[in-house]
């Protein structure tokens, strides 16, 4: 147990006993052994943190690069792979251990990020037997760096619009990969400015002068570490943050690969010049390829969750002994936790943060289910790729904000580099943007509720989502959604009929639940009659859903919310009496408070909040804040972060 100071606000109710080694076994869950490995590898090359700093950038890329590929010889790096390559075949293990490397050095998760989730997880999802057994193992083990390249400079998220041609030459039986215009030149690569010897080139496939859409290819970018004739490569130069990743841009000149580089999961070219695959819709084509590349999404997600972490572990302990005028006269200065302005900057980031990490644990299920084959249903991938993508854009935004409160919550010491808020604060921001941009991926949030992730959700481009919105009547789109269901079942459990969100108590988790699903269904019934009132009135629906753009981000923001929170309750649910679910049933009714009292204006405007009960739950957030403080140190040491990583003189002595 942590002391707690005398000056902490009395809530007048019994304070729950945290039993901290308990919930840091229910925090790891049954990944507690990868998580522990990753902690002692983190520990043990701590010094890295300070080499972001004392070293210039080509001497820290190459200890990034080193770190990372000792990493890979525990066997932490590789837990996603088959074990006839090296690998732990445990898809859930190796999210679980990328969640974990975040409490560290943020340059060394992106390396790995990079080698063994994008380079070699493309090889693994999208490659066949024979790209498996030229590469896996090499891969695994860190002696062969690759990079993943997809992006290019003039199409950033519109993958299908991709200008990177690769074009079959059936007399030589090769591929030839060519960068047409510098819009299709790859940017923002990692591992290709020093490192990679590989690439995993997303270009358009030309067969017999017809095109075939976006395919991956193995192509060579080095030799001996020299840069081989026809490819380009320039350094992206200083960035923002992670610097010891080496990112870089890519060029290709007539560069030939044999055809069997073509990874061929879905899609193959036959030494003839045939075109083949077992999917005929070049459009569900598409979508199936990257839909097996989800699991980046899913991990970054995490990582900013862990991101947040860190920061409110240096912020919540820093605040416990920095302290600051007197509460009144003669009684000394007051610890900055005891101030409710402190309590309600931190705590409530605090809660979110605990949300999060169970909304995490969701996701991380769905995806292991769908990747070793336990629910691999195509509905149950696209219900995946749709939480995936809405959990990434609520945990990254999340660890922008965490990080930012907190180093203003630490004054002028957390500014100083030496107490980690200016690499986090540097490293994290991009989280925002990598593996699908934010306001994008909400796109594609709103689009599966729209239509349900009906059978057709693959082949309907932003157009043809519109058409098939407004060709179903509202009450039908409605209908569909799990949280109108969910919600037709909370309002016969609640009281007083259409009064159920006035009469019943704040602290209920069926109230809690019950005002966010119907956020979720009244946005999205809202969204589907302006759609179809914006077409029906004879607009281009590409305009009409250009104007519903705010709409249709609020929609996904309020979807992913109600996710959130139901994971939240669910785990507190599951938990056995006693003093840890009682300090999380506390941050789980902060947390759920808070998310009604920051929207509090739309539930004012749809009739669902008054005046008077909007005060209420303000106040209740401040007594949550005051229950909550003298739990805060326990709550942080529960996350097991190595003391080594709190790297923080000035905040934690």
């Amino acid at each position: 147990m942590a002391s707690d100071d005398s000056s902490a606000a009395a809530s007048g109710s019994v304070r729950p006993e945290i039993d901290v080694e308990a919930l840091a076994r229910l925090l790891d869950g049954e990944h507690a052994g990868v998580r522990d490995l990753v902690r002692t590898n983190l520990a043990a090359h701590s010094s890295v943190l300070d080499d972001a700093e004392r070293l210039d950038r080509e001497a820290f890329r190459e200890r990034v690069r080193d770190v990372a590929v000792t990493m890979a010889g525990t066997g932490q790096t590789g837990m996603g792979f088959p074990a006839a390559y090296g690998g732990g075949d445990d898809i859930g293990a190796s999210v679980a251990a990328f969640e974990t490397l975040a409490f560290g050095d943020l340059s060394v998760l992106v390396k790995v990020g990079v080698q063994f989730g994008l380079f070699g997880g493309a090889i693994l999802q999208l490659g066949t037997a024979r790209h498996h057994d030229a590469y896996l193992a090499d891969l695994v083990a860190g002696r062969l760096l690759g990079c993943f390249a997809m992006t290019e400079s003039g199409h950033g998220s519109n993958v299908q619009a991709l200008g990177t041609v690769a074009r079959y030459d059936a007399a030589a039986g090769e591929f030839v990969i060519t960068t047409e215009g510098e819009a299709a030149r790859k940017d923002y690569i990692g591992n290709a400015a020093r490192h990679a010897e590989l690439a995993v080139v997303f270009a358009q496939l030309e067969v017999g002068g017809e095109a075939r859409g976006v395919h991956a290819l193995i192509v060579p970018l080095r030799s001996g570490g020299e840069v081989l004739e026809g490819v380009e490569i320039e350094d992206d130069g200083l960035k923002m943050g992670l610097n010891g990743v080496d990112n870089g841009r890519i060029r290709f000149h007539g560069v030939r690969v044999p055809r069997e580089a073509l990874l061929n999961r879905f899609a193959d070219v036959t030494p003839e010049g045939a075109y083949v695959s077992s999917i005929d819709n070049p459009d569900r084509r598409f979508f199936t390829m990257l839909g097996t590349l989800v699991q980046g999404r899913v991990c970054v997600g995490g990582a900013g969750v862990s991101v947040a972490k860190v920061a409110l572990t240096l912020a919540v302990k820093y605040a416990v002994r920095r302290r600051q005028f007197g509460a009144s006269p003669g009684a000394g200065e007051q610890l900055l936790l005891d101030y409710g302005l402190h309590q309600r900057r931190l705590l409530p980031l605090l809660a979110r943060t605990y949300a999060l990490h169970f909304a995490q644990d969701a996701v991380r299920g769905q995806l292991h289910a769908v990747f070793s084959g336990d629910d691999d249903s195509p509905q149950a991938r696209r219900r995946l790729e749709s939480r995936a993508a809405g959990m990434k854009a609520l945990g990254t935004w999340h660890a922008t904000r965490t990080v930012q409160e907190c180093r203003e919550a630490c004054g002028g010491a957390g500014y100083l580099a030496v107490n980690r808020f200016a690499a986090l604060k540097a490293d994290s921001d991009v989280f925002t943007t990598f593996e699908g941009d934010n306001h994008v991926l909400l796109q594609l949030v709103a689009k599966g509720l729209l239509t349900d992730h009906a059978g057709e959700f693959e082949d309907l481009d932003q157009l043809g989502m519109v058409r098939y919105v407004t060709g179903l009547a509202v009450e039908t789109v409605i209908e569909k959604t799990s949280a109108h269901k969910l919600l037709e079942r909370v309002r016969d459990l609640l009281p007083g009929g259409d009064e159920w969100d006035r009469e019943a108590g704040l602290l209920d988790p069926e109230y809690q639940l019950a005002m966010v699903r119907f956020r979720e269904e009244h946005m999205l019934g809202g969204l589907a009659r302006r759609l179809k009132a914006g077409v029906d009135g004879g607009g281009d629906p590409g305009a009409v859903f250009s104007s519903v753009q705010d709409h249709v981000i609020a929609l996904a923001h309020a979807h992913a919310e109600r996710l959130v929170l139901e994971s939240f309750v669910d785990a507190v649910k599951a938990l056995p009496d006693g003093g840890n679910k009682a300090a999380l049933k506390l941050l789980c009714d902060l947390h759920a408070l808070t998310v009604i009292e920051a929207d509090r204006a739309w539930f004012m405007e749809h009739g669902r909040l008054t005046v008077q009960r909007s005060k209420a739950i303000s106040r209740e957030v401040n007594d949550l804040c005051r229950e909550v403080r003298p739990l805060a140190v326990d709550l942080v040491d529960a996350w097991r972060i190595p003391p080594q990583l709190l790297r923080a003189p000035d905040l934690l002595g």
